[in-house]
């Protein structure tokens, strides 16, 4: 029996009071994890999957930001699951307009082998100190009169087990069942969250006979509909992570079908095996306004920290952990887990990347609210250095020159072309707004009247329904 095993087995019944309990073991678990358990703090890891299949996510396994993870795990730690680095750019495809768009990738770019790298981020995490309990499912948190969130009650094989902790680490991923089991009254906490802020996704890992020729590549396709897409990124020149998606505000697709009939119209992937399904749900939405509450914090897709136009979460999952655990610590030397206290975690997440990502969920709404046929053919006519920059970068710069090109190119899409430049600026003004995020919870409600003024206008300039 193993280390893990046996402390799992030690905690079957009964009551544990380690200083911090992180829920998830995941991309943002097992960092907040490791850099809690760094610090020489007793940290526990709750995964309701058993140790052998811990670490099997659903994902597109692409990463970007190979090169910037925080050293709470090391990177040598995790580049065995690098399966392929010579990936540079995307390629989107879009059939309705017959053509491919080579869209250039700023940074480091790796796709992964993600149930390897889930094995050695709960590796590296456990090496430091971070004890994990597998097959444990929490069933309710517990919370003092005060609101201070105190633990968790949870089953182990069948066994009641109950968490006592200064902090509870929500990492449950998207949608966290423990958010239903909290009352964020008295906090801060943003609580504006329902399934239209989400996608469905489901991906098959599928072996090729030859090697494809867009190894090099991550391969974007839409589909018939604006909010979905279709996406093929090789892990090898022979193994594909492909995988499909809606935005769930959507009529629903069917997934595995629509999946099987995109590979079948593929030449490249005639006589193929499949090895792995899974499916998830992500977040396509803006990054919580606030997740910290007394005793509590929420990291990676449990408060939103993807990318919403790409799906990319890895990264912004790994410092949004690292960045938490660093305010956990905190709390933990002083003995106040307070609101106030937690709330510094707040501003580095906005700081570094929640700014950015809530100003591209901007165009996110335009997507809703615009035809597929013209969005294809704006699309078409953009330069892929304007795309890729407004990707990575929160927004894109459409100047008179670009403007002209499009109408040029995009077959009379004016309209469109004039909606993305007045919802670009839209973007910006939003951007600007979250670098003006408040230092302090007494801040928030100011801020966020008016980041819900520049909201007005996003909806006004696009036509969408509003979507928080």
């Amino acid at each position: 029996m193993s280390t893990q095993e046996q402390s799992g087995a030690a905690a079957s019944s009964g009551t544990r009071s380690p200083d911090a309990v992180v829920v998830g073991a995941g991309t943002a678990g097992c960092y907040a994890a490791a850099t809690v358990a760094r610090e020489g703090y007793d940290v526990v890891v709750l995964e309701r999957k058993s140790e052998e299949e811990a670490g099997h996510i659903a994902c597109g396994d692409a990463l970007k930001g190979a090169d910037a993870f925080p050293e709470s795990i090391p990177k040598s730690q995790i580049e065995p699951a690098f399966t392929n680095t010579d990936v540079d750019h995307g390629r989107f495809e879009i059939p309705q307009e017959d053509t491919v768009l080579e869209i250039p990738v700023p940074g480091e770019l790796a796709v992964i082998d993600r149930w390897e790298y889930g094995k050695r981020i709960i590796e590296g995490a456990a090496d430091v100190g971070a004890e994990f309990h597998y097959d444990t499912v929490v069933t309710a948190v517990r919370q003092a009169e005060s609101g201070r969130v105190t633990g968790v009650d949870a089953i182990r094989q069948g066994e009641p087990v109950t968490y006592e902790a200064d902090v509870v680490v929500d990492a449950a991923g998207s949608l966290s069942v423990l958010q239903d089991e909290v009352d964020f009254g008295d906090s801060t906490f943003d609580t504006n969250v329902n399934y239209s802020h989400f996608c469905s996704a489901y991906r098959e890992i599928v072996h090729v006979e030859e090697p494809v020729e867009w190894s090099d590549a991550l391969v974007f396709k839409p589909t018939d509909r604006a909010a979905g897409y279709l996406w093929y990124f090789p892990r090898t020149e022979t193994e594909i992570n492909a995988g499909l998606g809606f935005q769930m505000t959507e009529e629903p697709m069917k997934l595995v079908d629509d999946l099987k009939r995109d590979l079948e119209n593929r030449t490249e992937f005639r006589n193929a095996d499949v090895e792995d399904k899974l499916g998830a749900a992500l977040p396509t939405r803006r990054p919580y306004d606030s997740a910290v509450h007394p005793g509590y914090v929420a990291v990676g897709d449990a408060a939103g920290h993807v990318n919403p136009t790409t799906g990319g979460g890895i990264a912004g999952a790994a410092y949004a952990g690292k960045y938490a655990a660093d305010r956990i610590v905190e709390a933990l030397e002083t003995g106040d887990p307070s609101e106030e206290v937690l709330w510094a975690y707040n501003e580095r997440v906005m700081d570094h990347f929640g700014a950015r990502y809530a100003a591209l969920d901007v165009y996110n709404i335009l997507s809703t609210a615009i035809d597929v046929d013209d969005l294809m053919g704006l699309l078409a006519a953009m330069p892929g250095e304007k795309l890729a920059e407004a990707l990575y970068s929160g927004s894109t710069d459409i100047g008179t020159k670009l403007k002209l090109e499009a109408l040029l190119k995009s077959r009379g899409h004016w309209g469109t072309v004039w909606n993305l430049y007045q919802t670009k600026r839209c973007a910006d003004d939003l951007l600007a707004h979250y670098e003006n995020y408040p230092s302090s919870p007494d801040g928030l409600a100011a801020w966020q009247d008016r980041r819900d003024e520049l909201m007005d206008a996003v909806y006004e300039t696009t036509g969408a329904d509003p979507k928080y």
